[in-house]
């Protein structure tokens, strides 16, 4: 059978038509030595009031990611059925044995589950809360929104972004969702790195014909006040720009500029294992040939620093954190400005 029409393995507590506020758990079966008929609890919370359009908020995707998880916990506080019209279904900890640990990738098969999309109704845990995201939340949505941050090796600064939809006329309606959003930057990726775009739960939003956005909210490891304060208002400024939440709940938001990265040229990796040293930080503006990092290493003090430059010009998005590096890890991500309709 083809793995889209396999059911998926997990029972969710809540039920997706039934109007009110749900509150339980996507139960996903596992079996350990402490627990042979146990079961793992993904919280998700359904508030729901009448015909209306449907909006999936999710983070925790990556677990050491927490502006996000926050922001939604906050929601699901806030929000009641008597406040919209139409569905709001909040997933906090979407990968949750890895937010559990505060780990980017799941403790139990070191899956990352932003690389796995469609997922596996018949695999390893994350393989099935991809296919479960997949197969059951995105089809009754019409706006998916990621939440996403740097974690514990990067760092942002608070944006938005989306992969540009293949479809024009769901690409306007990305750009119409990111205004509404308001970060004050919005940059749109071209799957410049090469890892997995199409494997995103992003793209698994797109595919199915759903509005797809993502955020980068800070970072570090730990929860950026600013990255929380744009999630929050953006995201009852999703709902009201959806028809989910009356007008009085706007909060305008300043205008995004939008950004592109366009080409690996815009990353910086470390060509040596050592100490990271950053010479720009986040906010600058660089050009070709500017220095951007010296890798030093301790262990040989007598050696000269390897000296890095930048190969493209544009805006410094996102530095690593950690300042021990090795060959591969990336130090920096830029985006230049992008002219949109």
């Amino acid at each position: 059978m083809p793995e889209t029409l396999r059911p998926s393995r997990i029972i969710p507590d809540v039920v997706f038509a039934r109007d009110g506020k749900q509150t339980g758990y996507l139960r996903l079966f596992h079996s350990t030595h402490d627990s042979a008929y146990g079961f793992l609890p993904i919280p998700i919370v359904v508030v729901q009031h009448g015909e209306g359009p449907t909006a999936l908020f999710t983070s925790g995707n990556h677990g050491d990611e927490y502006e996000g998880q926050v922001a939604l916990t906050n929601l699901a506080q806030w929000l009641e059925p008597d406040m919209i019209q139409g569905r709001v279904i909040l997933l906090p900890m979407a990968n949750y044995p890895a937010a559990l640990v505060g780990r980017r990738v799941s403790p139990i098969d070191d899956l990352n589950l932003n690389r796995i999309f469609p997922g596996d109704p018949d695999g390893t845990v994350t393989r099935q809360i991809a296919h479960f995201i997949d197969s059951v939340l995105i089809p009754l949505a019409d706006l998916v929104i990621d939440l996403h941050s740097g974690g514990s090796s990067l760092n942002y600064i608070p944006c938005a972004l989306a992969r540009q939809s293949a479809d024009p006329a769901l690409y306007r309606k990305q750009l119409a969702a990111l205004r509404a959003f308001g970060a004050p930057y919005t940059y749109i990726q071209g799957g410049a790195q090469g890892q997995g775009g199409d494997q995103t739960l992003g793209s698994g939003a797109d595919r199915r014909g759903s509005i797809a956005l993502g955020t980068e909210l800070g970072g570090s490891g730990t929860v950026n006040s600013a990255g929380l304060a744009i999630a929050e208002r953006g995201l009852r400024n999703l709902l009201v720009h959806l028809g989910i939440l009356p007008r009085e709940h706007w909060r305008e938001p300043p205008a995004t500029r939008f950004l592109d990265v366009r080409g690996q040229d815009y990353y910086l990796y470390a060509p040596e294992n050592g100490v990271f040293e950053p010479l720009v930080g986040l906010g600058d503006t660089v050009v070709v040939g500017q220095p951007a990092a010296r890798i030093h290493t301790p262990e040989t003090p007598w050696r000269a620093p390897v000296e890095l430059a930048f190969n493209a010009a544009g805006i410094v998005m996102c530095q690593r954190i950690p300042a021990r590096t090795k060959r591969g890890d990336c130090l920096f991500h830029l985006a230049s400005d992008l002219l949109v309709d």
